[in-house]
């Protein structure tokens, strides 16, 4: 769970949903191809589920009531890197900051794998 104290009190929300959330908004970015594994922990889970899980690739940390968000992906071949990379943070940003109201620190964008 991540908790995030306000002067109204503190909102908690699973990270599972945050991270299904914001796997769902890079994933529909244009030029993204897929999400990448990132951890042991999500290599195992999308191995043992043999399907695309939506929150591969995402990870989250909350410091100081603000998140940080990493994201790992996957490109197509020949589209501008940088682009797609200053449109997925300006989404996850806008996104997140609008349904959860939890204010977002960093967002890193990794390019692990491009392919055709």
């Amino acid at each position: 769970m991540i908790k995030i104290n306000n002067y109204l009190g503190s909102i908690e929300i699973s990270e599972e949903y945050l991270s299904n959330l914001i796997g769902k908004v890079v994933s529909e970015c244009f030029g993204v191809k897929g999400m990448v594994s990132s951890t042991t922990s999500q290599k195992i889970k999308n191995f043992i589920s043999k399907t695309d899980v939506q929150n591969k690739g995402v990870n989250i940390k909350n410091i100081n009531d603000k998140l940080t968000v990493n994201v790992h992906i996957e490109v197509s071949y020949g589209v501008n890197v940088s682009a797609i990379v200053k449109s997925i943070i300006s989404k996850v940003r806008y996104v997140v900051e609008d349904i959860t109201g939890f204010a977002v620190q960093k967002v890193d964008v990794y390019v692990d794998k491009i392919s055709v």
